[in-house]
Parts: structure tokens; sequence; C-alpha cells
């Protein structure tokens, strides 16, 4: 649907045509649970946090601006409930020595874009992914598996384009040492 035509939905939603809104459940749903179970890791949670983000979404649509699109600024409510939700698990987190990370050289955690097809290495990618703090997951989800460019990142985040950079690259080193921890006992 062009933007033009999705401002419009999203008019007569706000004017009273509530039934409406089901049109973008429908068209956004499957994302939303996509990127809400990859940030909070279990199937279950993501169901109902995704109800809650389409529930967020409808209750706040009066103040949609369209100064993103709207799958944009649905997205980052998605992202920060996810976040949200599970910081209030209180989860540990890998936590990484930050000389450990600067030590690591940057070619180094190029490598993981390397790894495709190496089943052992991408299993254990798998199990680093669910270590990582909740915006580290978030990042990795957006950027990775639903392929979003850095600028889209950035706007769903709420942080610069620069940051999202910066995050990824310091995510890429934090994958690289916990697989090899993994897979090692050490980040060789």
């Amino acid at each position: 649907m062009q933007q033009q035509e999705e401002q419009e939905l999203i008019r007569r939603i706000v004017n009273g045509e509530t039934d409406l809104y089901a049109i973008l459940a429908r068209r956004y749903g499957r994302v939303v649970y996509t990127l809400v179970s990859r940030i909070v890791g279990c199937p279950e949670d993501a169901e109902e946090l995704a109800q809650d983000v389409f529930i967020k979404a409808f209750r706040s649509l009066g103040r949609f601006d369209g100064r993103s699109s709207f799958p944009t600024w649905l997205y980052r409510i998605a992202c920060n409930t996810a976040v949200s939700e599970t910081r209030r698990r209180k989860r540990e987190w890998a936590c990484i020595d930050e000389k450990r990370l600067a030590n690591l050289p940057d070619s180094d955690a190029v490598r993981i874009e390397e790894w495709d097809g190496r089943q052992e290495r991408l299993d254990a990618l798998t199990r680093a992914i669910e270590l990582l703090e909740p915006e580290e997951r978030a990042l990795v989800t957006l950027f990775y598996y639903e392929e979003y460019p850095v600028s889209e990142c950035a706007q769903i985040t709420g942080i610069t384009e620069s940051n999202v950079k910066v995050r990824l690259h310091r995510i890429r080193k934090k994958l690289y040492i916990l697989v090899n921890t993994q897979l090692h006992g050490n980040e060789t």
C-alpha cells in the first residue's frame, strides 16, 4: 500500500472507522511478531507482546504524525515494547570486558559473515545472539534478519545512524567472542 493511501486509512481510523485497523494489523502482524519474537526469544510471549504492540499503536494512532512511514513507527513501538519486557525479566546478559572488545581486531569480527554453511558455528551464533542485551538483539534483528538499512534501523530504534553503525560493529565483535568462547573456551 502506498504511504499516501496508508495515511488516508489511518485518518479514517482516527476519525471513527476503527474496524479498518484490522487491515493494518493483518498487513504488519507477521513482521511485528517476528521482530518481537527475536528480541524476547519466546514464541508464546511474542504472541502476547505483538498483541500489546497493536493495542498501543491503536491507542496512539492519533499522535502518528507521518514524519516516518507507518511501518517504521509501528516497528519502533514493537522494538521498545519487546526490549522493555525483556529488561523487566532481569535476565543475565553476556558481559564482556571492554578491553577484550577493544583488543579484538576488526578483521576477526568481520569473519562472522563468512560462517554461512558452517552449522556448528551458526548454532553457536544463534545461542550467542540470545545472550545479547535486548537492544543489541533488536539491532541484530532489524539489520541482519529483517535487512533494514542503517537509516531505517536508526529511525526504529531512535538512535543516530552513526551510532547504529558503531553498535553493530561492537555487536559483531561481541558475537565473535561469544561464539568462540562457546566453541573453544576462548575468543581465538
